[in-house]
C-alpha cells in the first residue's frame, strides 16, 4: 500500500507511475485520497484544539468554585460539555475519513520504478538476457502431456476423476522427478543462505491483505467460506506475513527465507492451448524465496535473487530468457519485476517459470513491517522481495520435452543424485 507521505510529497510522480501501470483514473483516485486525508487531518487538528481547551478550562473550574464564582464555574462546565459533544462528531468524521482513505488505498497498485519500461501488455516486455543450452529434438517430438502418458508419469484424466481439471496425479518416476526437483531447489536455497520455513497452506484474510492478494486477486483464490480462510496462491503470503506487525533490528536484515508449498489458483477464465497439460494448473508445487531488507540494500538483494534463479536454470540445462516486465504487465504489488521463461522445444513456445519482484515499501506498509535503525533508533518501513525458485509444472514440462531422445527422457546431471535414475524409459 502506498504511504500518505509518498502521495502527498510527490503527487505527480505517483500519478505518472500509476499511469505507467495503466491504472484507470489515477488522477481522480489520488485526488480522492488527498481530499480524504485533508478531512482526516482537519478533524484531527480540531480535536487537538478541543482537547487543549477542555484541559485548560477544566483546570480553572476548581479555582472558580473556590473563589465562589459559581456561575462562571457552571458556564465553564457547560463549555467543557459542549466541546466534548462536538468532539464526538469530529471523532466520528475523522474515523470515517481514515477508513474511507484506507479502503481506497487498498485499491491502488504500487508505483513502478523509473527503470520499468513503458508498455501495456506482455508484448511490450523487454528481453534482458538469453541463455542455456540449445535443444535438438528427434523427429516427431512429443509435447509433455503425450510423453507423460507414454511413460506413465502423470495422469491428467485421473486428476479430473478425483478433483477436476487442473489437478494432475503424478505417478512412479513422474512423482520421483517432482520430489527430486523440490529437494534440489531447497538444497540450492539452503546453500545460498536461505532459512527454510514450512508454513500453513491456508491463511486468514489479514494475511491476504498484508501481501496484496486481497482485495485485488480475491476472485483467483480458493476461499473456505465457513472459516473465512484462503488457500495460498504462493508461499509468499504466509512467509511474508511472519513479519506482519513486527519491528526488526537493523542487524537482522536482510532476512532470507525459502519455503516449499503446494499452491492453489483458480485461474478463472483460462482456456485453450496455453492451459494444456502442465502449462496452467489449479494446484502445483513451488519453492519460494522471500527477503526482508533495508531500502538501501534491496536492489542488491533483488540482483542476488535473479542470479540465484538463473543459476538453477543453468544447472537444469534448460534454454531460458529473462524479461524485464513493462508497467502494464507487472503485478499489482510489484515496483519492478523480472520473469524467467524456459523454452519448450516441442511446443515451440516460452513458458514462464519464475517472477522475481521487489515491492519496495508497498507490502511492508500493509504489513506494518518495520526495522529499528541502529544510528538513531528510529523505525522505518522495510522493503520486501520474493521470487519463485522455482515453480515446478512448467519446469517439468520443459525437462520432459527438451530432453526426449529415441531411448527415453534424459535427466540433467544435477538431478540424477536426487532422482536415483538418469533416464526415464
Amino acid at each position: 500500500m502506498l504511504t500518505i507521505k509518498q502521495i502527498t510529497e510527490d503527487t505527480d510522480k505517483v500519478i505518472r507511475g500509476l499511469e505507467k501501470k495503466h491504472f484507470a483514473n489515477a488522477k481522480e483516485t489520488i485526488a480522492q485520497v488527498l481530499e480524504l486525508n485533508e478531512k482526516r487531518r482537519n478533524a484531527q487538528n480540531q480535536l487537538d484544539k478541543n482537547l487543549a481547551e477542555v484541559n485548560s478550562t477544566s483546570k480553572v473550574i476548581g479555582a472558580l468554585m473556590k473563589e465562589g464564582k459559581k456561575e462562571e464555574a457552571e458556564a465553564a462546565k457547560a463549555r467543557v460539555a459542549e466541546i466534548k459533544e462536538a468532539s464526538k462528531s469530529l471523532q466520528t468524521a475523522m474515523d470515517q475519513a481514515a477508513e474511507d482513505m484506507q479502503n481506497l488505498l487498498y485499491t491502488i497498485p504500487n508505483v513502478p520504478y523509473e527503470e520499468v519500461p513503458e508498455g501495456a501488455t506482455a508484448e511490450d516486455n523487454v528481453v534482458e538476457k538469453m541463455g542455456g543450452m540449445e535443444t535438438e529434438l528427434p523427429k516427431n517430438a512429443l509435447p509433455h502431456w503425450e510423453l507423460a502418458k507414454k511413460y506413465d508419469l502423470i495422469d491428467f484424466d485421473l486428476g479430473v476423476k478425483i478433483t477436476g481439471a487442473g489437478f494432475p496425479v503424478y505417478k512412479g518416476k513422474g512423482a520421483r522427478l517432482q520430489r527430486a526437483l523440490i529437494n534440489f531447489f531447497l538444497d540450492e536455497a539452503h546453500a545460498a543462505g536461505y532459512e527454510e520455513i514450512m508454513p500453513p497452506t491456508v491463511v486468514n484474510a489479514a494475511s491476504g491483505y498484508g501481501t496484496g492478494q486481497l482485495p485485488d486477486k480475491e476472485g483467483q483464490m480458493y476461499h473456505c467460506n465457513l472459516d473465512d480462510l484462503y488457500l495460498i496462491p504462493t508461499a509468499e503470503v504466509p512467509v511474508t506475513n511472519i513479519y506482519r506487525d513486527v519491528i526488526l533490528d537493523e542487524k537482522q536484515l536482510p532476512i532470507k527465507n525459502c519455503a516449499y508449498t503446494q499452491c492453489f489458483r483458480r485461474e478463472a477464465g483460462s482456456y485453450g492451448k496455453d492451459v494444456r497439460g502442465l502449462n496452467r494448473l489449479h494446484e502445483f508445487s513451488k519453492i519460494e524465496l522471500v527477503r526482508i531488507d533495508k531500502p538501501e540494500h534491496s536492489k542488491q538483494s533483488h540482483q542476488e535473487m535473479l542470479d540465484h534463479v538463473e543459476g538453477l536454470l543453468k544447472k537444469l540445462e534448460l534454454p531460458y530468457r529473462i524479461l524485464r516486465l513493462c508497467g502494464g504487465d507487472m503485478s499489482f504489488t510489484a515496483a519492478i519485476c523480472f520473469d524467467f521463461e524456459v523454452y519448450s522445444e516441442a511446443q515451440k513456445r516460452w513458458l514462464e517459470v519464475s517472477s522475481v519482484s521487489n515491492f519496495d515499501t508497498y507490502q511492508a506498509n500493509r504489513l506494518k513491517c518495520r526495522y529499528r535503525k541502529e544510528s538513531d533508533k528510529k523505525t522505518e518501513l522495510c522493503h520486501t522481495l520474493n521470487g519463485s525458485a522455482l515453480a515446478l509444472p512448467r519446469i517439468v514440462a520443459a525437462l520432459l520435452e527438451n530432453n526426449q531422445t529415441p531411448e527415453g527422457i534424459r535427466i540433467p546431471k544435477a538431478l540424477v543424485p536426487y532422482c536415483g535414475f538418469d533416464m526415464i524409459d
